[in-house]
Formats: structure tokens, C-alpha cells, sequence
């Protein structure tokens, strides 16, 4: 395992940024706000051929709610480090709170170096006096927005920085498979993933908004690799007005583009609401495979007709994702939460599925001759062959005399008979219709105007 490098200090000293800096990404959100970091943040970065593992991680000592399960988050980032950041902020100077944190890291056995953020230049390192208080034997002057003094910090860290071993070899493991767990704030995305991890790896409360960032975690079940993308809360447009909330939403969404299958979490507590089905539709419009989850069923009356109900509704009202498994999960009780991974299995084999040409072409050709399409003006549309063109999702692409006559029930009818003769039935199927290629055009006798 690549060593770790963990970055602490007070709200808004720039530990987001100097992780940026570090992982060459703009991952962790950036703002004037302190305390917009909340859980910890997981990101790979190098320097001189050296590989290391960054965690951002929230401001200790925030005045408000979320102050102690930040600190039990930070607390848990200390343990599992290699070697830790502390970082300081030169414009605001020492305060009390600089120095109960160096009291308590003290007291770990572990390196810590210690680091005075937002120095530009070296006549600005004149700020540095008052850290010599602290009687500390070498303190870095480092900004992490210019990259001054960033590399003496980080030589002299891998001086000290473990080598990892080489690992074994292995035979090669299946691919990992990305789920974003996306859905409106306060469903219960972070605990469903905590329950999968058996830790408090991420913050929970019932604040809605306490997930501000998208947070990446790998786990295993099964033998099988996957990445967990936890995502802040979508509300409606109208309802998100902070410019820090707005990025926050954008991630979310910015997840769903990089996932294989979309979890979207619903509260079964307060019913299927219109922007369940609007995030539903993100993960449709994206290509995304998608799974509903009904959280919180633990709350729910339940009776023999109660799970009917629900489907029935859902279905109804997302009827665009009809292919999509449903399941009823408790975060809190653990309630069929791993059954989850089944599904997601079954999800991800047809996501990637490939169907051979000749097979493909065979399918085609059996549902235009089980039901013709409509003629155009007086002539028959022909269907000359098909292809797919990607995986995640399949996509396929026919060739036709004339493409934008073919009505789009005729596409859909098309989509139908594909998913029924290739077991296609739980991830979005894409068909488009194109002109036939390599036609030759008329030619116009000399002499004759066209």
C-alpha cells in the first residue's frame, strides 16, 4: 500500500488547497467559508517518482454542530497515517486552537511537519515570528495557492516516507466496479455507505447538506472491488442558492458521469417525491445503470401489500427507468443492504455486454419482418444493417434509407425486441438510426444544369 499523508489544522488554513496542490486536482472543494471540508478526502499524488496517498480532512475545532464527529473523523485519519501535515494560517497567526492541536499531536507517535500556509514570497516570511513561539525545530513557510515553499516541504517529508513493498503478484482481479449513491439531502446516502464499511467513514447527521463534497471509498465484497462515490444532496433549483451548495450539487452530478451504476436513495419514510424522479432522470440522461433504493424501510408500516405499492408508484412515476431493480434497504439496521451488490453485479455484466454483428443483424432483421415499419411517402423504409457502436451503456446504431422517418415507437419497439432476445433487462439500452454510408449520388449528365 502506498504510504499516507495525512493534512490537519484549523477550518479555512487551506488544507483543501494544499491537497489539490499535492494530488494535481481540483477535487476537494475550495471556499472563503471555513468549515466546507467535513468528511475525509482520499486522493494520489507524487513527487520525484514518489507515490504517496493524501487525505484532506475537516477543520478541527469548528463552532458548530459538526465539530465532534469531525474530530472523531481526523482522529480516525491520524491512526491510519504515515506521516502528518499540521498546517497553520500566517495571516491570522497563532491562536488557541493552533496550540491544543499541537498539544494533542504531541503526544502521537508518528512524524508530524509543521507548516505556515499563505506565505508568498520570502519578504512575507516575516509573518513566521510569532510560530516560533510554539518551540517547534522546524517550521515550513509553504502557500499552497502559489507553490511556494511546497518543495523543500515535501523533500525533506520522503526523507522519512516509508518505501511500500512490492506487491505479490496476483492473478488479475476484476475490474472495479463505480457506484455513486446519489439522491435528495438527508435520505441517507452516507449511512448506507458507513453500514457497508462497518465504520463511521463518513459524517452523518440529521442536518440536511452535511455531505458537501464527493467522497470516494473502495471496498470488497465478495472477492470483488468497488469504488463507493458518496454525493451531496440534490434539492430543486430553486432551493439552492449558496454558491458553496451549487458546487456541491455540480459534483454530485459530475459523479454520475463517472459511475457505472447509479444507487439513487430514496426515503421510503417520506414517499417518492417529484426530485427523486428529476435525479433518477440525471442518472437516465448520463447512460448511467441505475438501482432504487427504498432507505429508511425500517420506519415504514409495512404489510404484505406495502412493497406492491411502492413498486407500483415508482414504476408509474419513473417510467423511463422501468429496467431499473428496486429494493427496500435500512442504513440503520443493515435490512438486505448487501443484497444490494447482487444487483449491482447483475447491472454492471449487462452494462458492459457486447453482441456479436451477425447476431445483432439477425435480431434486427426478425423484428422488421414481425413488424414492418410504416411506409414514407409512398415508399418502404429498409433496414440495410446494425452495429454496436459501445458498452456502458450498449449502444447501437441501424443504417436506413431513410432515418428520420422511423418514428421513435418504431426505436423503442426495436429497443424491446433487443432486450428480450439478449436478457438486456436491467440497464439502459441506447439505439440510434443513421443514413446508410457509401451511397452513391446520382450523376448529373453534361451539359445539363442540376
Amino acid at each position: 500500500m502506498k504510504p499516507i499523508i495525512a493534512i490537519v489544522g484549523r477550518p479555512n488554513v487551506g488544507k483543501s488547497t494544499l491537497f489539490n496542490l499535492l494530488t494535481r486536482s481540483g477535487d476537494a472543494l475550495v471556499d472563503d467559508a471555513p468549515g466546507v471540508t467535513r468528511d475525509r478526502h482520499y486522493g494520489e499524488g507524487a513527487w520525484n517518482e514518489t507515490a504517496f496517498i493524501v487525505v484532506d480532512t475537516g477543520g478541527l475545532l469548528g463552532a458548530d454542530d459538526f465539530a465532534h464527529p469531525i474530530r472523531s473523523q481526523v482522529d480516525q485519519v491520524i491512526a491510519e497515517a504515515d506521516v502528518v501535515i499540521f498546517l497553520m494560517d500566517a495571516k491570522v497567526g497563532v491562536s488557541p486552537f493552533d496550540r491544543e492541536i499541537l498539544s494533542d499531536l504531541r503526544s502521537i507517535d508518528k512524524p508530524v511537519f509543521f507548516a505556515v500556509n499563505k506565505i508568498d514570497s520570502p519578504q512575507q516570511e516575516v509573518l513566521m515570528t510569532d510560530f516560533y513561539s510554539l518551540g517547534l525545530s522546524r517550521i515550513y513557510p509553504i502557500s499552497s495557492a502559489h507553490r511556494y515553499g511546497v518543495s523543500d516541504l515535501l523533500d525533506d517529508l520522503l526523507r522519512i516516507l516509508p518505501v511500500p513493498a512490492a506487491p505479490a503478484e496476483t492473478p488479475e482481479e476484476a475490474e472495479m466496479i463505480r457506484l455513486a449513491v446519489v439522491g435528495r439531502p438527508n435520505v441517507g446516502k452516507s449511512s448506507l455507505i458507513n453500514r457497508i464499511l462497518g465504520e463511521e467513514r463518513l459524517l452523518v447527521s440529521d442536518v440536511p447538506g452535511t455531505t458537501r463534497d464527493a467522497i470516494d471509498t473502495v471496498c470488497s465484497v465478495n472477492s470483488r472491488s468497488y469504488l463507493m462515490i458518496d454525493t451531496a444532496g440534490i434539492r430543486r433549483k430553486g432551493r439552492v442558492s449558496r454558491k458553496l451548495e451549487k458546487f456541491s450539487v455540480m459534483r454530485a452530478l459530475k459523479s454520475l458521469s463517472r459511475c457505472d451504476v447509479a444507487m439513487i436513495v430514496i426515503d421510503a419514510e417520506e414517499g417518492i417525491t417529484d426530485q427523486d424522479i428529476t435525479i433518477a432522470g440525471y442518472a437516465y440522461d448520463r447512460g448511467c445503470g441505475c438501482i432504487f433504493l427504498l432507505n429508511k424501510w425500517d420506519r415504514v408500516d409495512s404489510d404484505s401489500g406495502t412493497v406492491r405499492k411502492y413498486m407500483e408508484e415508482l414504476r408509474l412515476k419513473a417510467k423511463f427507468l422501468s429496467f431499473a431493480p428496486a429494493l427496500t434497504v435500512s442504513a440503520l439496521t443493515g435490512q438486505r443492504v448487501m443484497k444490494i451488490f447482487k444487483h449491482a453485479d447483475d447491472v454492471y455484466a449487462q452494462y458492459c455486454l457486447r453482441i456479436g454483428t451477425g447476431r445483432l443483424n439477425r435480431i434486427i432483421e426478425n423484428a422488421v419482418e414481425r413488424n414492418v415499419p410504416a411506409l414514407h411517402r409512398g415508399r418502404r423504409i429498409k433496414f440495410y444493417y446494425a452495429t454496436q457502436v459501445k458498452t456502458r451503456p450498449p449502444t447501437f446504431v441501424c443504417f436506413t434509407n431513410y432515418p428520420k422517418a422511423v418514428h421513435f415507437s418504431y426505436r423503442r419497439y426495436l429497443v424491446n425486441r433487443l432486450r428480450e432476445e439478449t436478457g438486456l433487462d436491467k440497464t439502459p439500452v441506447r439505439l440510434y438510426v443513421r443514413q446508410r454510408e457509401g451511397r452513391l449520388k446520382k450523376r448529373v449528365p453534361s451539359g445539363r444544369k442540376r
